[in-house]
């Protein structure tokens, strides 16, 4: 990839801070106004005018889950209004959460994880219901070492049967044993798995070399929250990463996302934007003229990546 292609053949939009009132992204406030204000109507506006810009900006990857709200429904709706697109876009969701938030901002619990054959019967038919027809890639969503997923006969059977359907059935990881979680499904005899979504970002840098495995096993890489939920924008307060990114000519988000594009083994990297500046920015990303030894000590280690992950709260 050369360092003037645009970012949008590879560059896909994440519905998670979209598709619900509440989220972990730093800075909602700024973006979404007075929480009073995120009705499902509003919201449903915000996310058809946002997909509009994206697919106008040459997107064509677009990520949802069951526990994002009403994304699912948002996604399902601008592809019924725009049916001629839906063979060039790649839908993908996820199953193994639900949303509980009754969409208030300052509920006590906002989604629910069940990684069960029972949860998996459940939740695909709701997911072909709100998306308008199968969606082209199914996952597990955040599996963690807890989650029996990778070691459960019956809902692998059950994975084996969808990804034999041609749906391609994989899984998403978080937390800081990402790796691990990775290296055992590559493992997996006869494993129905052929697609990751990983956390990678420039402060979490620690599941790169698996993720490459999983590449080059044939594998579809995508890579979520590049922009760490909001910490690596221009309104974060990271000033080593602000200074590269200005002395590359970049935005800190079009920097980062940059850093993603240039792995090899990154197939799409999801943009988390909500508003069409946010997408603008982020699809202006171009690979950064930054040595890799320079990004790589921007990193931080995975235990402190997710503890402080989990300490944002949802707003």
């Amino acid at each position: 990839m050369t360092t003037d292609l645009p970012a949008a053949p590879r560059l896909g939009l994440g519905l998670a801070a979209i598709g619900r009132p509440a989220y972990i992204t730093r800075g909602r406030a700024a973006d979404l106004g007075d929480p009073a204000t995120r009705s499902v109507e509003a919201l449903r506006d915000r996310a058809q005018d946002l997909l509009d810009d994206a697919w106008a900006a040459g997107i064509r990857y677009f990520d949802a889950a069951r526990s994002y709200g009403a994304a699912e429904q948002f996604l399902g709706s601008w592809l019924a209004e725009h049916p001629d697109r839906r063979p060039a876009v790649t839908v993908g969701s996820k199953w193994g959460y639900e949303y509980v938030g009754g969409w208030r901002t300052d509920a006590a619990v906002h989604e629910r994880k069940d990684h069960s054959p029972a949860m998996f019967d459940r939740q695909w038919p709701l997911t072909v219901s709100a998306l308008g027809g199968e969606p082209d890639v199914y996952l597990v969503h955040s599996v963690t070492p807890e989650s029996p997923a990778l070691g459960d006969p019956a809902l692998l059977g059950r994975l084996r049967r969808l990804a034999d359907r041609g749906v391609r059935v994989g899984l998403s990881t978080s937390g800081p044993a990402q790796r691990h979680v990775l290296a055992q499904a590559l493992a997996l005899p006869d494993g129905p798995f052929t697609v990751v979504q990983c956390t990678w970002n420039l402060l979490e840098q620690s599941a790169g070399e698996d993720l490459g495995r999983a590449h080059a096993a044939g594998w579809l890489v995508v890579v979520k929250e590049v922009l760490a939920n909001g910490r690596l924008t221009d309104s974060a307060a990271l000033p080593s990463v602000a200074r590269l990114a200005a002395a590359d000519g970049q935005t800190m988000d079009a920097f980062a996302i940059g850093a993603a594009l240039a792995r090899p083994w990154a197939d799409v990297v999801l943009s988390g934007a909500v508003t069409p500046q946010q997408l603008a920015s982020n699809a202006r990303a171009r690979v950064p003229d930054v040595t890799g030894e320079r990004l790589r000590a921007i990193a931080v280690s995975p235990q402190r990546y997710w503890t402080e992950r989990s300490a944002l709260a949802w707003t």
